[in-house]
């Protein structure tokens, strides 16, 4: 069954769950261990046929999201990255092509598109409006981007070719204006993820047994929070300045103050909550259990799990909307984003991202939203 299912089985697997769904480690998920250097990025010619298409089901009186964001989905097995209108659920382009993407962000005003092009040791940079793209080298295995609250710069995860003690240790940071790396961060073994605080002071990266908190003004490691329970995924509740954490293997999410690094609580999760995220106005948080195929509803003000959402199979990744009306949820093995109303708890579009026959060629490992430049 499905719940037994992890992502080392997965590995050991081998095939093309192993290669599209690993994240750890992160070199032989990518198929590349043993290479001292990435492989060429896919063409659109060497790309498997088809592309995405949404199943809306039928939801009468359901609020939409905003008008005027787009929503980037880093397709790590499909070879790009698709652009989402998000009002409208509605897929624009897939032009944006990537060797095993498994990050994305956006400035905030719409106009640049970064991509953790993993299996190229790069960041692909995209201009939102002429399409044009560079590449900007960061180092082994980029596994995540943050681009900060006021746009300046860019975090990238550089997580090295294992995420466990084999890892690299560093977060580069670009420039957005020149978009050049202008310093690297030593942080801990196999940075992960990263999350900016609200106001852009400080940056919280999630590494093999640490939380590095980050002083953005300075580029410096400040302070160090221990987690031995393995990190995970990492996002912010701006209301209550703490720090929403999955750790996996733990079965947990801890609830760690911001400024001091003190856990406050660790809420039982299910079946390896690997990915969450918060509501702009603080009030939920949102977590992928990876291997039950749900996502816990957290209320924040008590600490305590709600309710659970069943999406797609294996899901990796969830983005709220700038709006905070829906939830965006990732399912690696299904291939495909889940669509969750907040206000009804409900998931009210499926966008199945497989490429050819396969939906499990997608991997949809990264969501971001921004505005439509």
């Amino acid at each position: 069954m499905l719940k037994q299912i992890s992502r080392r089985r997965l590995l050991a697997a081998g095939g093309a769950a192993g290669l599209v769904l690993l994240a750890v480690p992160a070199s032989a998920a990518l198929g590349l261990t043993g290479s001292s250097s990435p492989q060429a990025r896919p063409s659109p010619s060497n790309s498997a046929p088809g592309g995405p298409k949404w199943e809306v089901p039928s939801s009468p009186g359901v609020k939409r999201a905003a008008g005027g964001y787009l929503a980037y989905v880093a397709l790590a097995g499909g070879y790009n990255v698709s652009t989402v209108d998000v009002a409208a659920h509605t897929i624009l382009a897939t032009d944006i092509k990537t060797d095993a993407a498994q990050g994305v962000a956006a400035t905030p005003d719409g106009k640049k598109v970064y991509v953790a092009d993993t299996g190229q040791y790069d960041v692909l940079v995209v201009d939102a409006v002429s399409h044009a793209e560079r590449t900007v080298h960061v180092g082994p295995y980029p596994k995540d981007v943050a681009v900060s609250p006021d746009g300046t710069k860019v975090y990238v995860a550089v997580t090295g070719g294992d995420s466990g003690k084999g890892g690299a240790d560093t977060i580069a940071v670009i420039d957005t204006t020149t978009d050049a790396v202008v310093r690297r961060i030593r942080v801990g073994t196999a940075p992960r993820q990263v999350a900016f605080s609200r106001d852009g002071a400080r940056a919280y990266v999630t590494c093999d047994d640490r939380i590095a908190v980050i002083d953005v003004k300075k580029n410096r490691v400040i302070d160090t929070f221990r987690d031995s329970a393995g990190p995970q995924g990492i996002a912010v509740d701006p209301a209550r300045k703490t720090l929403y954490v999955t750790e996996p293997m733990a079965g947990k999410v801890a609830v760690i103050d911001a400024n001091t690094g003190r856990t406050r609580q660790r809420i039982t999760a299910g079946n390896q909550p690997w990915a969450v995220d918060v509501t702009p106005d603080g009030t939920r948080a949102y977590v992928t259990q990876m291997n039950d195929n749900t996502v816990a509803v957290v209320d924040t003000a008590s600490r305590k799990i709600t309710g659970e959402i069943g999406v797609g199979k294996l899901p990796e990744s969830v983005a709220v909307t700038p709006d905070g009306s829906e939830a965006w949820v990732g399912n690696g093995f299904s291939g495909s984003v889940s669509v969750i109303d907040v206000a009804s708890g409900k998931v009210i579009a499926t966008v199945v991202g497989g490429t050819g026959t396969k939906p499990i060629d997608a991997a949809p490992l990264g969501i971001a939203f921004a505005k439509a430049p």
